[in-house]
């Protein structure tokens, strides 16, 4: 694995520690995150809600608004039409719940991944106008939508599109749409996630009667969603993600209450990481595997029985997720073993991974193509070929790597797809098994074009050289302010040179490490986590250059800091 330590300007470092009184090395890291005022660092280490952008700086807004308003005093109905994944149900229930507070007649619709697939459906407008709906509200969906969206016009039914995937040139004829990516659009955070553009619209539609506390409650859910679809944690992100993390130690919601009951975090601080690896999974999972309804289920029922109900079912959908992503993560490494494709005989030798199966399950090939992705640091397509009715049709999804914008490689092969969308770092489609191979042979010709034989081997990005000796609480507390960490400000990576093993590595769980490492005059615990057999020619007294994070670890009731090793060097 490559280290790659960037440089700072050293009077900027300067600066920001002495009129911060921050430790340099917090400085530094700051300056590498690209603040480089005190004004800005300011913000930074401490967000407000005053950082929240006006709603009505969003092209659109206006409109959006009195529409909305218009549906509301006519007593007309209104249908939110939403995602299944946690970003979209999440602005399913920030929307349902604005709305109702404003006495409409609302109810959303909820995709099912396989009988719908992703994105919006005609049938599904046609069965709402017949059914009396005179607006549809899309969240997390609809920037792509035209010929739905068409329809419903026809149907005399008017849309209004929230999203934050990318336009693809002319936007589709609805009565307002939400997106910050419209070229038209001023907006000052574009990095927005679907559900904090759905939160954007609730904002403007409760105006002066969304007080802090208020605002606060509904940035639990919003910070659920922006954490879980990996959207940068800057700006007004940043700021979302801070409050939301903050209320989610106490809640209220019996939903959410009983949601943290079950991942194991209740009562505690809530990381991005327990988002991503605890809560997000088993709120995916419904989705994944069965229909995302249970999800809106869980944040808008009332009775705690009920709520308790919803999620030990989504926990136990999670494990059955796992069990299944296992199984299809085993079959892939055979074919890494096996595939000889693209011209290549070697996956070494590839730019990218294509790999394709019947009896995959389409629900989770998304998670499977993310562990592909990571492992071995390719741009990676899965995809599931189903038997229907007519040509047998492959479910794909994808996932990237640093500097490769996936949904521009899927637009350069648009021909093969029957549908398809997403953005840089993941996307899905949908295309005949027949055009598989062409899709592989041209994603791969892409990927050699876009990608460097270096971009291609794992890099960990070190922020700063330290001492061991220099690791203590005060630093750890100053460290803390640069949370919550994210795409845009991820946690941050320390080097150390010289050190040496104080005692034998030990295996636990068959798969992990614990070390313990020691400096000039101070040691610490270090663990390895799935490097049991990577480094298990490790010995006491091994001189090693390590790579890590600094971590707050709790043991048998006592507190205190350890090392989260992301590379090492020595030991041979």
């Amino acid at each position: 694995m490559r280290w790659f330590e960037p440089t700072a300007n050293s009077s900027t470092i300067d600066r920001l520690a002495r009129e911060l009184s921050l430790p340099p090395t917090i400085a530094r890291i700051l300056a590498l995150r690209g603040i480089e005022d005190p004004e800005s660092a300011q913000r930074f280490l401490y967000p407000s809600l005053s950082q929240l952008h006006d709603p009505f700086l969003m092209a659109g807004m206006q409109a959006a608004v009195s529409r909305v308003r218009r549906a509301v005093e006519q007593g007309e109905k209104v249908l939110i039409y939403g995602d299944y994944d946690v970003d979209g149900t999440m602005a399913v229930v920030v929307l349902l719940t604005a709305l109702r507070s404003l006495g409409a007649q609302v109810d959303a619709h909820i995709p099912d991944r396989m009988a719908d697939g992703y994105g919006m459906r005609a049938e599904v407008i046609e069965r709402a106008a017949r059914d009396g709906y005179r607006l549809v509200l899309s969240v997390d969906t609809g920037i792509r939508e035209h010929a739905v969206i068409a329809r419903a016009r026809e149907l005399g039914v008017d849309c209004i599109v929230t999203d934050h995937h990318l336009p693809d040139g002319d936007l589709p004829a609805a009565s307002a749409i939400l997106n910050p990516h419209r070229a038209d659009c001023a907006y000052p955070e574009k990095n927005l996630s679907g559900v904090g553009v759905a939160f954007k619209l609730a904002q403007a539609l409760l105006g002066a009667r969304l007080s802090d506390r208020q605002t606060q409650s509904y940035l639990k859910v919003v910070a659920l969603g922006t954490i879980a679809d990996v959207v940068p944690l800057v700006g007004e992100n940043r700021v979302i993600a801070h409050f939301g993390l903050a209320g989610l130690r106490e809640p209220v919601h019996q939903g959410l209450g009983a949601l943290l009951d079950v991942a194991g975090v209740r009562g505690r601080a809530v990381t991005t990481g327990d988002v991503g690896f605890r809560l997000a999974p088993r709120l995916n999972a419904a989705g994944r595997m069965e229909n995302a309804r249970d999800v809106i289920d869980l944040f808008t029922c009332l009775d705690g029985g009920k709520a308790r109900e919803i999620a030990e079912r989504l926990d136990g959908l999670n494990r059955e997720r796992q069990q299944v992503e296992e199984q299809i993560l085993a079959e892939i490494a055979e074919l890494i073993q096996e595939q000889p494709s693209a011209g290549c005989t070697r996956w070494k030798d590839r730019y990218s991974l294509v790999f394709a199966r019947r009896g995959w399950h389409r629900g989770v090939i998304g998670i499977a193509a993310q562990r592909v992705a990571e492992r071995y640091h390719r741009p990676t397509l899965v995809i599931a070929i189903e038997d229907e009715s007519g040509e047998p049709l492959g479910y794909g999804s994808g996932r990237s790597i640093s500097g490769f914008h996936l949904l521009n490689a899927l637009t350069a092969t648009k021909d093969v797809f029957v549908r398809f969308g997403g953005h840089a770092q993941a996307a899905g489609f949908t295309l005949p098994a027949g055009r598989i191979q062409d899709l592989e042979s041209a994603f791969e010709a892409y990927a050699r074009h876009a990608l460097s034989p270096e971009d291609l081997e794992p890099e960990v990005r070190v922020d700063a050289e330290v001492a061991l000796e220099s690791l203590d609480w005060k630093f750890y507390q100053a460290l803390k302010m640069l949370e919550p960490y994210g795409v845009g400000n991820p946690t941050p990576v320390f080097g150390a040179r010289g050190l040496h093993l104080a005692a034998a590595p030990r295996v636990f769980k068959d798969r992990h490490l614990k070390l313990r490492v020691a400096g000039e005059s101070k040691s610490f615990a270090a663990v390895a986590w799935g490097k049991a057999e990577e480094w298990s020619a490790l010995r006491a007294g091994d001189e090693i250059d390590l790579a890590f994070t600094l971590e707050e670890s709790t043991w048998d009731g006592l507190v205190g800091l350890e090392l989260g090793v992301k590379d090492l060097r020595g030991g041979d």
